[in-house]
């Protein structure tokens, strides 16, 4: 009796043992520093497509010509646009199918001596470089391009990248009025925006919207242009009425607009010491949409077929733009998708994903992220990017972030920051960029390959992860 009891023992706990496989699979740490100052290397978590139970590798779903799932299909206008579709977000192809944008930023050749000298022993002229590294990325799944793209050539491709534009009206506007302080503007965030203010109630700011914007109309009837941006990473802070109303001259259009606006708040004259935590939400609302009615008023009349995709909020330290839900919800009333370069995380954090798409009423796209390796032979001392040991690791990283957006029914896609690491010698490159390891192939146009495969697993699997994640 005892052997009998022991054997259905035995049968118990090997049954259990394998339910467990099934279901839960042995966690994956990836060894990571913030930067290069930060000299501890701390183990994270990241989730893999091997290790989602249940979870079966299919081959590749049926595409339409520009990536769009053929698992059903809505109307089709001829352009990308937006739909909500039983509770999560898509992009709607051309052709009316649900899309993913899974893109790579700045797909450009590198401008330095060795890297033009590796150009044309590699790829010889301009076509063929577009036509092999469009196949490479197209290969690895991907099927668009980020900003800061040599959109030109990409669209010399037979059948191009689903691309996107960047236009920087504020950026030019910025850069011709220093002139006035010498290249150089006193208090000066990060940015190079003076106090860390937008000039947007600049009357001579509403030229550069008109002047930088109407040269997109060029693009207005191709179908593979998924939408623009327009600047990138603008200093949209909390305390703007504070900044407004201490910081500048009484004769500046920024001060007289702030203080109008404050006088009709309050019913009277009140002082900075007055301002409260609802006045600065309200007003980020009303400076926000200064923006963005100029800069959407300008697109719409070069460009009234594609989508606007926002000014590129920034996931920062200080935590303004992205936990602001004034900041969003004005977002959603001009913006067809929201923009969001997503930095100092090691993953997506569900609940402010929730949020944003709760504020805003419109889907999310990452537009930039990365981490970067010490295989690479590069300093890796400039960027925001985390800091890991290898190639493979930064496939684990790409593995586990993309999850976590793919879960989320706001997010209608991602761009890897960036196609090529910039070489150290290039001293014209910005500052931020030069000497790390941001690429998916290096400053050779030598292909990460363990990064690659990595990617290219998720990226041919996203439609089916869908799936998996709103069953």
């Amino acid at each position: 009796m005892k052997y009998l009891v022991r054997t259905v023992c035995f049968l118990i706990v090997g049954i259990f043992i394998s339910c467990q496989t099934k279901l839960e699979r042995p966690a994956l740490f990836v060894e990571s520093r913030r930067d290069n100052k930060d000299t501890v290397w701390q183990k994270y978590p990241v989730r893999t497509i091997d290790g989602l139970a249940g979870f079966k590798q299919e081959k590749e779903p049926h595409t339409s010509g520009y990536g769009g799932w053929k698992e059903w299909r809505k109307d089709a206008t001829g352009f990308f646009r937006t739909e909500k579709v039983d509770g999560r977000w898509w992009i709607i192809d051309p052709e009316g199918y649900p899309f993913i944008h899974k893109a790579v930023v700045a797909f450009n050749p590198g401008k330095s001596e060795k890297q033009k000298k590796a150009f044309d022993d590699k790829f010889g002229t301009m076509e063929n470089w577009v036509n092999t590294e469009s196949g490479l990325l197209e290969g690895c799944g991907f099927n668009g391009t980020g900003a800061w793209t040599n959109v030109d050539m990409v669209r010399r491709v037979e059948k191009p990248l689903v691309y996107t534009i960047i236009v920087s009206p504020m950026g030019a506007y910025k850069k011709e009025h220093l002139k006035k302080f010498k290249g150089k503007y006193e208090e000066a965030g990060w940015q190079g925006y003076r106090f860390d203010l937008v000039m947007v109630f600049d009357k001579e700011f509403d030229a550069y919207v008109e002047q930088t914007i109407e040269p997109v109309s060029k693009y207005k009837n191709d179908k593979y242009l998924l939408g623009y941006f327009t600047d990138n990473e603008l200093p949209w802070v909390f305390d703007a009425l504070d900044r407004h109303l201490a910081k500048l001259g009484k004769k500046e259009q920024g001060y007289i607009a702030a203080r109008k606006w404050f006088d009709e708040r309050k019913g009277r004259n009140a002082s900075v010491e007055e301002i409260n935590d609802d006045d600065r939400a309200a007003f980020t609302a009303f400076y926000f949409e200064t923006y963005m009615k100029k800069v959407t008023g300008a697109l719409r009349k070069a460009d009234p077929n594609h989508l606007y995709l926002g000014c590129r909020f920034n996931q920062d330290k200080r935590k303004q733009e992205l936990t602001n839900p004034a900041i969003f919800e004005v977002a959603g009333k001009y913006m067809d998708i929201v923009s969001i370069n997503h930095y100092r995380k090691w993953e997506p954090d569900q609940e402010l994903l929730d949020h944003w798409g709760e504020w805003a009423n419109k889907p999310f796209i990452i537009t930039e992220w990365y981490t970067k390796a010490e295989d690479s032979d590069l300093p890796n001392n400039t960027g925001a990017g985390w800091l890991v040991h290898t190639q493979y690791d930064r496939g684990l990283f790409y593995q586990n972030f993309t999850l976590g957006l793919i879960e989320n029914k706001n997010c209608v896609g991602w761009h890897w920051f960036k196609y090529m690491d910039n070489d150290p010698d290039d001293l014209t490159t910005d500052p931020s960029n030069r000497d790390s390891n941001k690429g998916v192939v290096d400053r050779y146009y030598k292909p990460y390959s363990d990064l690659l495969e990595q990617m290219k697993q998720i990226n041919r699997n996203t439609y089916n992860l869908i799936k998996y994640f709103d069953k």
